[in-house]
């Protein structure tokens, strides 16, 4: 053989290997995983990798929590309980801890028992024969069930005093119900089974735990009387804004004197916001942050202390929040205003395989996310498993913290900035806005308005920026952009951009705080070439065929092949029969992707466009439908054969939502 051919041979080899090693980088649980160009940008300061999982192990984890040796035990929906030995390690061992469990939402660790939230009841797990698995079992206290699918449990988190504290998820019965006692509370419960109702207005309250005050914050996800998911400081009698929780406010013990029937007769038809309520519903407790829906994640799950500058950067004292649908961790900065919580809200780590529900921190400041999308379908395309996160000790330019001043907001930086850049007026933009607290399904952004930074003055040693905004309105939440800012390197921010939701005012001068006319909407319903919902005058015979489309349990439609004859008419009626927001949205062959990725980043825009980006790839859409609503749309096929593809475009739904529209 010549040297020539073995070198030829010797190239294909090498290039083979070269695409397998990409491959693999990309290639986990058998799914590719794509990541966007953010994802990519954090992966320099924040690694992500798969922890290993053996074959067999369906480890859809629903919790995590850590011994005083560094085992991690894992409750899975499935019902079982994993503990694995060197979780940090590529080769952790793992062995099952218990099993039969009723999808367990949460674990705590404590005086060598491991205690779990289920369906039913909270119940302690306990190897007394020192076998390595559960052989005791028994239950702190019980609450009573229906049935329905919707009745998750999340807990417990401990408070100092060895106390616990549990939320219990409301039911769905085409909307958030409290189909039994306490649904959509947070309890407090003794190690001795002692209950006492904490605190209601809860709907999905997959994420609470405390900051190092000791105070109490929980995270919400958008539904009925949620406009946008949000974290609520909750102390004892607060009422945080779902109503059906107070069907029980009666009952004894209740901390909560408001009645379910005061706030349901609202008349929600007048659009306004939450804020508006207060004086009517004293108990009635505001976010602290809210999480712009679809810009800021759409599904907020567990939250996760920064205990100390050493784990993931100098945001000690801060929270990070996880997101399920679109698989990524949130920052949160709170500081007290006048004596309440209020705070911002930034990016922070993009890119997990799977949804994250759960957080935990590893005895060496490893971030372990637990993770799974059945049923609620997510960005990362992976079915389930533990991701770990560990800080590499680079340091990006962030925004450190926001804090509030009288008139306009003072940034900090994590590392000294541009002083030309950090100091100009227009490398800042600010938008205020809000939205309706209204029975109906989630809220479109509402009374936006931007609103001029007229000037921005730098600190001494460069760490921060004062910028003076006009008209900023109490209550409402900001968006702050600095993407204009660069370091003194000439870096740009990370995550230039920052919702703070601005409760209260601190003291000082207001200066320049007329606010310009806006109603800051957009028509949600108007019509256009590519969403006919009246019949074409032109078509006096009718359609040459009516298509009926549904939805189905997790993030589907009900059908994944539609076929029609080119040139027809086309009368399709899609009915959303699922607990959330869909569309459906017919694309050119093989656009389904970049359509639905656009619309990830429609932004505050999102809700005005019914999240349908202005592409030529997109043909006809339906509006945005919330639970149980129904549309029929009107439209000719294309002439030209092929594989059209219809999707949901809701930010995220479109991994899943999709079918095929095939033109013969």
């Amino acid at each position: 053989m010549t040297c020539n051919k073995l070198n030829m041979i010797r190239f294909y080899l090498l290039r083979a290997v070269l695409l397998l090693a990409l491959l693999a980088l990309f290639l986990t649980d058998g799914h590719l995983h794509a990541q966007s160009a953010q994802a990519q940008a954090e992966s320099a300061y924040y690694p992500i990798d798969p922890l290993p999982v053996p074959e067999g192990v369906v480890l859809e984890a629903s919790g995590l929590a850590f011994d005083e040796n560094g085992s991690l035990m894992v409750p899975t929906r499935r019902g079982e309980v994993w503990q694995i030995a060197d979780p940090g390690s590529e080769n952790p061992h793992f062995s099952r801890f218990a099993q039969g469990l009723h999808e367990p939402l949460g674990i705590a660790y404590r005086d060598g028992s491991w205690i779990i939230a289920q369906r039913g009841d909270l119940v302690r797990l306990e190897d007394r024969n020192g076998d390595g698995e559960a052989d005791h079992f028994s239950t702190i206290y019980r609450w009573p069930l229906t049935g329905n699918y919707h009745e998750y449990s999340y807990g417990p988190k401990f408070l100092p005093n060895g106390d616990m504290m549990v939320t219990l998820n409301l039911s769905w019965i085409g909307h958030g119900s409290s189909l039994t006692d306490w649904r959509g509370w947070m309890v407090h419960i003794t190690e001795e089974g002692e209950m006492k109702p904490f605190a209601s207005g809860l709907r999905s309250p997959l994420g609470f735990g405390l900051n190092t005050e000791g105070d109490i914050f929980y995270t919400e996800n958008q539904g009925d009387w949620i406009g946008s998911g949000w974290m609520t400081h909750l102390e004892e009698g607060d009422f945080a804004g779902n109503p059906e929780g107070l069907k029980w406010s009666h009952l004894p013990g209740s901390p909560i004197d408001l009645t379910y029937e005061e706030v349901a007769s609202i008349d929600d038809t007048q659009e306004l916001p939450l804020f508006e309520y207060e004086e009517q519903f004293p108990e009635l407790k505001l976010p602290a942050v809210w999480f712009p829906h679809a810009v800021m994640g759409i599904s907020t799950a567990d939250i996760l202390l920064i205990e100390n500058d050493s784990q993931v950067g100098p945001y000690g004292g801060q929270f990070l929040v996880a997101d399920q649908g679109h698989s990524k961790l949130m920052r949160v900065f709170l500081e007290k205003v006048n004596g309440e919580y209020q705070g911002v809200v930034f990016g922070f780590r993009e890119g997990f395989r799977s949804g994250v529900i759960k957080l935990a921190w590893g005895p060496d400041n490893t971030i372990f996310a637990g993770m799974t999308n059945r049923g609620w379908s997510s960005t990362g395309r992976a079915p389930y498993g533990i991701d770990r996160l560990r800080w590499n000790e680079r340091q990006p330019f962030e925004m450190k913290t926001m804090e509030a001043e009288s008139n306009g907001f003072t940034i900090t930086f994590t590392e000294p900035a541009d002083p030309e850049s950090a100091s100009d007026p227009g490398s800042y933009q600010v938008t205020g806005f809000t939205y309706i607290y209204q029975r109906k399904y989630g809220s479109p952004v509402i009374n936006r308005q931007e609103h001029p930074v007229t000037r921005a003055e730098v600190s001494e040693d460069r760490m921060s920026a004062r910028i003076y905004v006009n008209g900023l309105r109490e209550k409402y939440i900001h968006e702050v952009r600095a993407e204009g800012v660069r370091s003194e390197s000439g870096g740009e921010l990370l995550h230039p951009v920052g919702y703070y939701t601005l409760n209260h005012f601190p003291e000082g001068e207001r200066s320049d705080v007329s606010e310009a006319d806006s109603d800051g909407t957009a028509s949600a319903s108007g019509q256009s070439a590519k969403r006919v919902t009246v019949m074409p005058d032109s078509w006096p015979g009718g359609p040459d065929r009516t298509i009926q489309l549904g939805t189905e349990p997790g993030m589907r439609f009900d059908q994944s092949m539609i076929t029609v004859e080119a040139g027809s008419r086309i009368a399709l009626t899609f009915s959303n029969e699922d607990d959330m927001l869909h569309n459906v949205v017919v694309t050119e062959p093989g656009a389904a992707d970049p359509v639905g990725e656009a619309a990830m980043q429609l932004g505050l825009v999102g809700d005005e466009l019914e999240y349908v980006p202005e592409m030529d790839e997109v043909l006809f859409h339906s509006s945005l439908l919330g639970p149980h609503e129904s549309e029929t749309i009107y439209f000719t096929v294309p002439e030209t054969p092929g594989d059209y593809q219809f999707v949901c475009t809701f930010p995220g739904h479109h991994i899943t939502m999709r079918g095929i529209l095939r033109v013969e």
